[in-house]
């Protein structure tokens, strides 16, 4: 095991959430790295809608202080049993489950009944170091930027609501919302196979991106499901995510989805939501939950990196270093948003 470049016992800088609506940057004491961890020089952090959630106060589980951060990707700084070499770069897997679970008993972590998070019930990444256990990284391929390396923990979500879609290739897709979560969902259908696929959009800023990656965007002002109806012989879409979880988009899915259609709920409603389930039932629709992903959906994400497949690199990010961090999350938070605002922590 090599040695910890930084002991212990002293501090480094992390973005704090201190309270609703604040997010401070301060010392903390510098992670103990338990037997069986490593310790990671983290280089970028990702901030989403989740750390959005915590900050303003109405995460159910987080509590403050609490760094923040769990789309993170960094350098190994020192290893543990089984992990990567010093020196490799590594996204993080920031899943921590119970491991006595039903779902955890039958290799479905991912939605282990007590499942917890790095940087919502456990520090998280943004911070100078985060120490994590070495089996929760997964190594990037050399000459990857690490910009790109970024995308990979919400890339993973979408991999992961593509797979529970199942599709072979062919199919027209419909996703509702484009903001990060869905438009990844896009790049990963088209890159699965889907012959046609359109995203629903309000916002100009997102409606731009959309067009800059290839993708149709419902034209503003319409009713959806009907304009997509006439541009698709009458018929709904083979397949339909949900990227907004917006109970307007839950009274839409039946009719915005073929017989025999499939829907996936990506998005995470913050309430009950109504839904027409006769329907889904007199249609036969397939109607999947979506749960962020398993280890081997980060791990095909990690493989999307090299060459860029995708057009990542096409997406609007905006970089604000690590003492700025109460800048990008109100830019994060602003309507024409990027469509990933990340923090710069250490070398890149």
């Amino acid at each position: 095991m090599a040695t910890e470049a930084v002991s212990r016992d002293v501090t480094m800088r992390a973005a704090v959430w201190t309270g609703p609506g604040r997010v401070d940057v301060r010392d903390v004491p510098h992670p103990h790295v338990p037997d069986g961890w490593l310790l990671l020089g983290v280089e970028y952090g990702g901030i989403c809608g989740t750390d959005l959630s915590i900050v303003a106060g109405k995460h159910p589980r987080a509590a403050a202080p609490l760094v923040l951060g769990h789309e993170i990707v960094g350098t190994v700084v020192r290893t543990g049993p089984g992990g990567p070499p010093v020196g490799t770069r590594a996204v993080v897997e920031p899943l921590i489950s119970c491991g006595r679970c039903w779902a955890c008993r039958h290799q479905s972590s991912h939605v282990c009944r007590e499942l917890e998070l790095f940087g919502i019930d456990a520090a998280g990444g943004l911070a100078d170091h985060m120490a994590v256990p070495a089996d929760r990284v997964v190594p990037v391929q050399p000459g990857v930027p690490v910009r790109r390396a970024a995308w990979a923990e919400p890339l993973a979500v979408a991999v992961h609501a593509v797979a529970r879609a199942q599709l072979r290739g062919g199919e027209s897709v419909l996703v509702v919302g484009a903001g990060p979560i869905g438009i990844l969902v896009a790049l990963v259908a088209r890159e699965a196979g889907a012959a046609r696929t359109v995203l629903v959009e309000r916002k100009a800023s997102r409606r731009k991106t959309v067009a800059d990656c290839g993708f149709e965007t419902v034209p503003d002002g319409v009713d959806p499901v009907a304009w997509f109806r006439s541009t698709n012989a009458s018929e709904g879409a083979d397949v339909v995510f949900d990227a907004a979880g917006h109970p307007d988009v839950a009274g839409m899915l039946s009719v915005a989805a073929r017989e025999t259609g499939t829907i996936v709920l990506v998005a995470v409603y913050g309430q009950p939501a109504a839904l027409d389930l006769r329907a889904m039932c007199f249609g036969e629709q397939r109607l999947l939950g979506s749960r962020v992903y398993t280890r081997d959906d980060l791990a095909e994400a990690v493989a999307l990196l090299p060459d860029d497949p995708l057009g990542l690199d096409r997406l609007p990010v905006a970089v604000f270093p690590l003492d700025d961090a109460a800048a990008a999350f109100r830019e994060a938070r602003a309507a024409d948003a990027p469509m990933k605002v990340l923090l710069a922590v250490g070398p890149t």
